[in-house]
């Protein structure tokens, strides 16, 4: 039998490392960019949601005859005259507080509308500058509670119609501003200058414009007045005049 070798004494001290496993890190997709990301977020909380308007991609229609314009799809901020779009017509603080319709309903009211914005209240802004109407076509879910009426009340108001706006231009006298109409404007039906007390302010008041829609007969051509009579009660009386 030969001999065994001898083995060979381990150093002392030393610490045998084991190797670390291999990790394969699995590709990942590039990050989106914010905006992307954020309309997919939308997307999933909301999937009826629509990006904001591009308010550049509003239409002019103020050279578009009003037969040719129809409130289906009609973007509210299109022009309709040189300096009032078509949400203006509608707007009414009563009825966002209340959460009340105030959209047209049929392509009447909305082209009776566009005629009063267009030989009223574009008129009155060459002249005065710029201002929003107080109101011009009111439905008749907003007349019922604007004027306390039960549900079967039917409006014969002409804001009904859209053939009315009511009006203000700030710092001038309303009786001032309702001569000025019956003055100048080529057409109205009726001018009737609203609770103007001069006590109470040069904006006391307001001035109700009507205009009938194409079609629908001759103006009146009339004015009035809004007043307390002897007794406190409002009345209308021919003429326009302040309270007295």
């Amino acid at each position: 039998m030969s001999p065994r070798a001898p083995k060979t004494p381990k150093p002392k001290g030393l610490i045998r490392r084991k190797r670390a496993p291999t990790v394969t890190t699995p590709p990942t997709d590039p990050l989106p960019d914010a905006p992307k990301a954020a309309t997919a977020r939308a997307a999933v909380l909301d999937p009826g949601a629509r990006a904001a308007p591009n308010l550049s991609e509003a239409p002019d229609l103020t050279a578009t005859p009003l037969d040719k314009i129809s409130f289906k799809e009609l973007n509210p901020r299109a022009l309709i005259a040189p300096n009032f779009r078509v949400y203006e017509l509608t707007k009414s603080d009563l009825a966002s507080r209340r959460a009340i319709d105030n959209d047209f309903t049929s392509e009447q009211h909305l082209r009776a509308a566009i005629h009063l914005a267009r030989h009223v209240l574009q008129p009155i802004r060459d002249t005065f500058g710029s201002f929003t109407p107080n109101s011009v076509y009111r439905s008749q879910a907003l007349e019922r509670v604007l004027k306390n009426k039960p549900t079967t009340w039917l409006s014969t108001s002409q804001h009904a119609r859209g053939e009315a706006c009511d009006i203000e231009i700030v710092g001038m006298a309303t009786l001032t501003l309702a001569s000025w109409a019956r003055d100048h404007l080529a057409d109205f039906d009726q001018i009737i200058c609203e609770c103007y007390d001069p006590r109470q302010g040069p904006n006391s008041g307001w001035v109700h414009i009507s205009l009938k829609a194409p079609g629908q007969g001759p103006n009146r051509r009339q004015c009035l007045s809004y007043v307390p009579d002897t007794s406190g009660r409002l009345v209308y009386v021919s003429g326009l005049q302040a309270t007295a």
